[in-house]
């Protein structure tokens, strides 16, 4: 017996409907390319080229493995019958190899569906950067009302992992600009969330070319607060000091405050030591 697909338990979970990809299922068939067109629910902002030239070589030589998924096209000018919902990079990828048609799941999802098929399928194949990914969740999260535990059982991941993700769009606009840029990770990022200058830090990762254990330790080691500054002592205070380290053979410090202060007598010995104590008792 077949497993379901991630992306049917992930559908399913959300659309309270079974949405398999197995080979007997009924909506499975073969398109024209030319028959397809992008959706308006694609959650990647951009595609990353190089990776685009490598699908393409590798489904001129073996094809397309995995079937895109596709909604009949609604209000479309001809020759296009069909929305991709996911699998554009495939699609276009099979373009420039030259094929004719492709396999196809077809659905007959609202649009609101659409936008959660074409998230789930991104998110559980990896194909978004950590921008992409957060906003994704985002999406899901407002559009469908689930909680962090349900959107987590639906994309298969962790909470933590959803909760960590959904912070990243909390960092400043500079950090955001190279985790899309694919410069730093989502590690990098969380080391970054609680850092005192954010934009900084990351592009001292960059720079350095840090790997996440690093990029931890060297935020944590700007986190570190200060050590607070002794307070100048003044003139009578100076003078204080000198004469009671004449009188007693000894160094002293004054430290005083708004709420009192400290008399602090050194010794470098035992011996010392014992000539201080009986000279305060005797």
């Amino acid at each position: 017996m077949s497993k379901t697909p991630a992306l049917g338990r992930g559908l399913s979970a959300l659309l309270g409907e079974a949405t398999s990809t197995n080979r007997g299922d009924p909506g499975l068939r073969r398109l024209p390319v030319s028959a397809l067109v992008p959706g308006p629910f694609q959650p990647r902002e951009a595609m990353d080229e190089a990776a685009l030239v490598e699908l393409t070589a590798s489904i001129r030589e073996h094809g397309v493995l995995q079937p895109v998924l596709v909604r009949p096209a609604k209000g479309r000018p001809e020759p296009a019958r069909f929305e991709i919902i996911g699998g554009e990079r495939r699609w276009r990828a099979a373009q420039a190899a030259g094929l004719h048609e492709i396999p196809a799941l077809v659905r007959d999802f609202s649009d609101r569906e659409a936008m959660a098929a074409g998230l789930v399928e991104n998110l559980q194949r990896q194909d978004l950067n950590p921008i992409e990914e957060a906003e994704g969740y985002s999406r899901l999260l407002e559009q469908f009302g689930l909680t962090q535990d349900a959107l987590a059982r639906a994309v298969g991941k962790s909470r933590p992992h959803i909760s960590n993700t959904l912070r990243l769009r909390q960092l400043p606009d500079r950090v955001l600009e190279l985790l899309r840029a694919g410069a730093l990770t989502a590690g990098h990022a969380r080391a970054l969330l609680t850092a005192q200058d954010p934009v900084g830090l990351a592009l001292q990762i960059v720079d350095r070319g840090l790997n996440v254990r690093q990029a931890e330790a060297l935020a944590a080691s700007r986190n570190i607060p200060p050590a607070p500054r002794q307070p100048r002592t003044d003139a009578d205070t100076r003078a204080l000091e000198q004469r009671l380290t004449g009188h007693l053979g000894l160094k002293v410090s004054i430290r005083h405050g708004a709420r009192g202060g400290k008399l602090m007598v050194s010794y470098a010995d035992l011996d010392q030591l014992d000539g201080l104590v009986r000279l305060l008792t005797r």
